[in-house]
């Protein structure tokens, strides 16, 4: 199905095409929804641009294509606004209709602009030995949604988590392993035990610096593949993924693969020599680097990337070049997106610079979030004052079973503890989602459990509103066969655009990589949905047999709406609260 706007904007290339203006093949400004529902639905400034190529002023070509446009079906009215603006009220019929075509269709019609087109994400990353902490949080959350809303558009998603399982840090673990290894602890809690050691490892070291000396001889037999030392490693890296599967389930993210750095380690040292032999790498005290001029960005020519250092280490950047490569040669993606940090920056950037001097043509996108806030201080491993993913869960979870069994006093056990999870687990999601990424977020317990309120228990209460209206009915959503809306009031005909425009809202979302565009939407859906339940009642007796379906038509309309907007965020959308 074609999207409102793009309908509007080829009628409006249409008319301009008519009148002279353009050539049939012209790009036309599209139109966009107006920020105020007084001066119409759609609003586009097109004849601005016409204006300067006509050599009239801007109102006078806005008032042919205003003239022009008021003859079709889809437009009740257009007006002429300001200095040239073209506004749209679109046809309530053409709007019932739409609307009923939409809500019947997969996925309300989203159209597949990705057909046949393939990109590579980047996101989570967690190290092996250790627990997930909240700094893998808002990579994780993001980086998921913005997989199903490219997903749904119908690209091919290769979902990478780039695992940290490979590097010095495992020499210094398996001394700690060998030394103080506490069997009954590991047999309890592996992976606590595995950073218990790790730590120990670092306090004993600063009083013997042997230490140092034993764990990089236990790095070079794991490299060189001493069978003992990579028992270990597999065994490390074992328990700790299935540590991290645990919390992905609970935050329903899935990955298609996880290859982690060690994956690319035989790859390095022949991807140094090949950019040593083309000039693109270079010697530089020792190390080798890859030095970049203005023209391949700005500030990179003082920054240079670092591939491999002096005692012949390889780095980050490194195993991120093979990695560019790997996934070019096995996938052929159009796009490759990372989602981390916004201190990554300056490195991936150093990264993509690097890769299209290898002549690797993909585009690349670094989407960089901003820092978790906690009770007023930032998480940081460095500052010892991070949280374990998980108890971050587990406490979200245990502040939305008090508002569960205050409001849901009526369900059974087993279906408020389900929704509790469900509540708690959305509501640190849409905390983030609801931010944009670059920007630092800070969790509020109370706030972001509120019923009220941009939360993830008032969007989740919405869409289970609809379901109860449906069993109230006597009748299965699922199989309900919706007639054309009632839009006789207000509140309705706002509810209507809404739903409509939940593809174009999907579109901006993911071309813009930011999922709070998709969040502001479907809060403002459930608003709006409020206001209509408010005002029109949909079972009452004495309605007739006309209006119920059709107030029950907009409303299965919302519920189609509602459930896919929280499925692409990565709520669960429940039924019943």
């Amino acid at each position: 199905m074609k999207l409102v706007s793009e309908l509007l904007t080829e009628g409006i290339r249409a008319a301009a095409v008519q009148a002279g203006l353009v050539e049939p093949d012209a790009v036309a400004e599209p139109f966009v929804p107006t920020a105020d529902p007084r001066h119409g639905d759609y609003q586009c400034n097109w004849a601005f641009r016409l204006a300067k190529i006509a050599r009239k002023a801007p109102r006078e070509v806005a008032a042919i294509l205003v003239e022009r446009l008021g003859d079709n079906p889809m437009i009740a009215r257009v007006e002429l606004a300001g200095p040239g603006f073209v506004n749209v009220f679109l046809s309530d019929p053409w709007l019932g209709e739409n609307l009923r075509a939409r809500s019947v269709a997969a996925d309300l019609g989203v159209p597949q602009v990705g057909a046949g087109r393939t990109m590579v994400i980047d996101y989570s990353s967690p190290n092996i030995a250790k627990r997930m902490h909240v700094g893998h949080l808002r990579s994780t959350i993001i980086g998921d949604a913005i997989t199903r809303m490219y997903r749904v558009l119908g690209w091919k998603v290769i979902a990478d988590n780039h695992i940290g399982d490979w590097g010095t840090q495992f020499g210094k673990l398996i001394v700690a392993w060998e030394r103080w290894r506490d069997d009954a602890a590991y047999a309890e809690d592996p992976v606590a035990e595995l950073q218990r050691l790790y730590q120990a490892f670092g306090e004993a070291a600063q009083e013997q610096p042997d230490l140092i000396e034993r764990a990089r001889a236990e790095t070079v037999k794991l490299q060189e593949g001493e069978s003992k030392s990579r028992a270990l490693w597999q065994e490390f890296c074992r328990v700790s993924l299935e540590e991290f599967d645990r919390v992905y389930e609970r935050l329903g993210v899935s990955f298609d693969v996880v290859l982690g750095e060690s994956y690319y380690r035989d790859r390095l040292q022949r991807l140094v020599d090949d950019l040593l032999e083309r000039g693109i790498a270079v010697h530089d005290q020792g190390a080798v680097i890859v030095p970049f001029d203005a023209s391949d960005g700005k500030g990179l020519s003082k920054n240079p990337l670092l591939i491999r250092k002096s005692d012949g280490a390889a780095l980050y950047g490194t195993t991120d070049l093979a990695t560019v490569l790997h996934r070019v040669e096995t996938w052929a993606p159009e796009r490759v997106l990372y989602e981390t940090d916004v201190r990554q920056a300056l490195h991936f950037r150093q990264v993509f610079a690097a890769s299209r001097k290898l002549g690797v043509e993909v585009e690349f996108v670094h989407i960089g979030h901003g820092m978790l806030k906690l009770d007023g201080g930032v998480a940081s491993t460095r500052a010892g004052t991070v949280l374990n993913l998980v108890d971050v869960l587990d406490t979200a979870v245990a502040h939305a079973r008090t508002v569960v069994d205050q409001a849901s006093a009526h369900l059974s056990e087993s279906e408020r503890a389900e929704i509790a999870e469900a509540v708690g687990v959305g509501a640190v999601k849409i905390t983030d989602l609801s931010q944009n990424p670059s920007t630092d977020i800070h969790f509020d317990w109370e706030r972001m459990l509120a019923i009220e309120g941009d939360t993830a228990p008032y969007l989740l209460y919405a869409n289970a509103r609809c379901h109860s209206i449906f069993r109230k009915a006597g009748l299965d959503i699922e199989t309900f066969v919706p007639g054309l809306p009632d839009l006789t009031h207000d509140t309705a005909r706002a509810v209507a655009l809404l739903v409509v425009r939940t593809p174009e809202v999907v579109i901006a979302a993911t071309e813009a990589a930011k999922p709070n565009v998709l969040a502001t939407h479907v809060f403002a859906l459930a608003r709006a949905f409020a206001s209509f339940y408010s005002a029109c009642r949909v079972l009452d007796e004495d309605l007739s047999a006309e209006v119920r379906l059709g107030r029950l038509s907009l409303v299965y309309a919302v519920a189609r709406s509602l459930s896919l907007c929280l499925d692409l965020l990565g709520l669960v959308p429940l039924r019943r609260m």
